[in-house]
C-alpha cells in the first residue's frame, strides 16, 4: 500500500508540473520575441540572478547559455549589494527571476538597472510585482498550484523557470546557426568533448601514412608497415586514388615463403572502407567495430578518394572513445 501511495504521489507531482509547463505553453506571445531581439542584441553578457530556489535556477540556464553560444554567469543578489554590481557594464543585460516579484535581495540589481540603462527582463508570476513593473520586458510563470503536496515548496514554478530558461537558450542557439563544432569548442573536456571530435582531431597525416602504389611487391609494403607501425598499408592507383589495403590479417592469411615476392594488388583487400575527416570519432568506432570481423585502421580520404590520414582504434581510445 505504502508503494502504491508513493506511485500515486509521484504521478500527482508530475502531473502538476506538466499542467504548468502547459499553461506556459499556452501563454507564450509576442514578448518572448521582442526578448530573444534583446538577448541576441547584447554585445556583453547575460547576466542571471535570482534569490534562494531562484538563484539555483539561475545558475543552471547561465550555465546553459554560456554552453550554448551566449556568453552569461551568474550573480548572487546579497553579493551583488557587497560591491558585485561593479560586475555588471554598460552593454550586458540582466535577467532577474523572483517567483513572487518581491524578492528584497532584487531591489539593489533593479535600482542599479534603472539608473544605468542596463536591459531588464524580468521572470516573474506575478504582473503588478515590483520586479515585472520595473523590467523592460516581462516573462510571465504560470499561476498553476505548486506540485508540492502542501503546495508551498517551489515545484511547479521552478520547474517552469528552468524551461523558460531553456527556451531562451534554444531559441539563441537556432538564430546564431550554432553547430556541433561550436558545441564541441565549449566542452573540450569530458565525455562531451570526446563524443564531439571528429576524425581529424586524432588521424595521422603525411608521412605518417603507410602507402605504396600498386605497382610495389609485397617485400615493399612489408617494409612500409613495419616502419609505420600502423599494422597495415594502403594502396594507391597511378591517380594516387586509394584502391585496396593489406593489414595484418592480410599477411596471416597469404603467409607463404613465396610472400615478399607477390604483387601487392594480389594480396591486397579491394575498396577498403574509409571515413572522411568530419566523422565523428564515435561513428568512425561504430564502423570499424561493426565491419565484418572488425578493422583496427581506416584511411581518411577526400573527395576524389585520395588519402588524407589514417586513424587508428588506439587513437580513438586514447581520445577517450570506445
Amino acid at each position: 500500500m505504502i508503494e502504491n501511495n508513493d506511485i500515486k504521489v509521484a504521478k500527482q507531482t508530475i502531473d502538476r508540473e506538466i499542467e504548468a509547463l502547459k499553461a506556459m505553453e499556452d501563454s507564450l506571445d509576442a514578448t518572448l520575441t521582442e526578448v530573444l531581439d534583446i538577448l541576441q542584441k547584447t554585445k556583453g553578457r547575460v547576466i542571471v540572478t535570482g534569490m534562494g530556489k531562484s538563484g539555483h535556477i539561475a545558475c543552471k540556464i547561465a550555465a546553459t547559455m554560456a554552453s550554448t553560444g551566449t556568453p552569461a554567469f551568474f550573480l548572487h543578489p546579497g553579493e551583488a549589494s557587497h560591491g558585485d554590481l561593479g560586475m555588471i557594464t554598460q552593454g550586458d543585460t540582466v535577467i532577474a527571476i523572483s517567483n513572487s516579484g518581491e524578492s528584497k535581495e532584487l531591489c539593489d540589481i533593479i535600482f542599479y538597472c534603472r539608473r544605468f540603462s542596463i536591459p531588464l527582463i524580468g521572470i516573474t508570476k506575478n504582473p503588478d510585482s515590483t520586479l515585472a513593473q520595473s523590467s523592460d520586458f516581462v516573462l510571465h510563470l504560470p499561476t498553476n498550484r505548486e506540485a508540492c503536496p502542501i503546495g508551498l515548496a517551489p515545484m511547479s514554478s521552478t520547474t517552469a523557470t528552468l524551461v523558460m530558461g531553456d527556451v531562451l537558450a534554444a531559441a539563441l542557439m537556432v538564430r546564431r546557426g550554432f553547430t556541433e563544432e561550436d558545441f564541441k569548442i565549449r566542452h573540450p573536456g569530458g565525455k562531451l568533448g570526446s563524443i564531439l571530435r571528429h576524425v581529424s582531431d586524432v588521424m595521422h597525416t603525411g608521412d605518417e601514412m603507410p602507402l605504396v602504389s600498386d605497382k610495389a611487391l609485397m617485400e615493399d609494403a612489408l617494409l612500409v608497415m613495419t616502419s609505420k607501425r600502423l599494422g597495415c598499408v594502403g594502396i594507391l592507383d597511378e591517380a594516387g586514388k586509394l584502391i585496396g589495403m593489406i593489414t595484418d590479417g592480410d599477411l596471416r592469411r597469404w603467409m607463404s615463403p613465396h610472400l615478399t615476392a607477390e604483387k601487392v594488388v594480389d594480396v591486397m583487400t579491394k575498396n577498403p572502407r574509409t571515413t572522411k575527416e568530419s566523422t565523428l570519432i564515435a561513428e568512425a568506432v561504430n564502423i570499424m567495430n561493426n565491419t565484418g570481423r572488425g578493422i583496427t585502421n581506416m584511411f581518411v580520404v577526400d573527395e576524389n578518394n585520395k588519402p588524407v590520414g589514417i586513424i587508428h582504434i588506439h587513437d580513438c581510445l586514447r581520445a577517450g572513445v570506445s
